[in-house]
């Protein structure tokens, strides 16, 4: 079998997840992130919906922060190092994993994936949201070899070691525990702080990233300030018509 697809009895079996999670699956036309949303009220925290897609490891889970939304968008980091930790997990050491801001994730700077957040479209930014949908996917093949132009890329033409889609999410959740944890220790600071060093390097640029998730670029030039939430509602990395990211 090729590295990272997904085989048919690995589709079957379910993840074997933490404590406190709770699985949802969908069949391969689903839609996690929407799922997610739809349920997140009823459903609760650490609810996961998959979707058992043999193209793309897709899926999205449930969070109920204890924080304002302003504060608690950054919890986008937090899921995004955990969705990068467990690709880590699998792929060759010598080629860069990283991120594009703000939700973009990169195997030798090529697309291989990417994060969304969503949250109550009526939720004001002071107060704290009932629910955040976190949802990833990465693509596991191409299905095709590279093409002249292609700029995204596939764990099973990348070499990644043998992983499938179970795998990918077991250690997600595993990474995600772990980031909440850290997270209520000692704040959404070291997530974010995280984030940034895997973030694709400018030369002669400096970045932080402020208390409501802005990315602020600092160079000679002087300072430049991204948001995050008009970002995040591009979702640049998707491709809407084939709906994995984009090649």
């Amino acid at each position: 079998m090729a590295a990272g697809v997904a085989r048919s009895d690995d589709l079957r079996r379910e993840p074997v997840l933490p404590p406190g999670f709770s699985l949802v699956t969908l069949r391969e036309s689903g839609d996690a992130f929407g799922h997610a949303q739809a349920i997140a009220a009823e459903a609760g925290a650490a609810t996961l919906v998959w979707v058992r897609r043999f193209d793309i490891v897709e899926f999205a889970v449930v969070l109920e922060p204890d924080a304002i939304l302003a504060e608690a968008r950054l919890a986008h980091y937090l899921a995004m190092n955990a969705l990068a930790d467990a690709l880590a997990i699998h792929s060759p050491p010598e080629r860069p994993l990283l991120f594009r801001w703000p939700d973009a994730l990169t195997y030798d700077l090529g697309l291989i994936g990417g994060g969304r957040l969503a949250w109550p479209a009526d939720c004001p930014e002071n107060q704290v949201p009932d629910w955040l949908v976190f949802g990833a996917m990465v693509r596991a093949t191409t299905m095709s070899p590279f093409q002249p132009g292609q700029t995204g890329v596939g764990m099973a033409e990348e070499g990644f070691e043998e992983v499938d889609a179970v795998d990918l999410i077991e250690a997600f959740a595993r990474h995600l525990m772990l980031g909440v944890s850290r997270w209520q220790e000692e704040g959404a600071k070291p997530a974010a702080r995280r984030w940034l060093d895997r973030l694709e390097k400018v030369t002669g640029v400096r970045h932080g990233i402020e208390p409501n998730g802005d990315l602020v670029a600092t160079s000679q030039h002087g300072v430049e300030r991204k948001g995050l939430v008009e970002a995040l509602a591009k979702v640049d990395w998707l491709d809407r018509e084939s709906g994995g990211p984009k090649l």
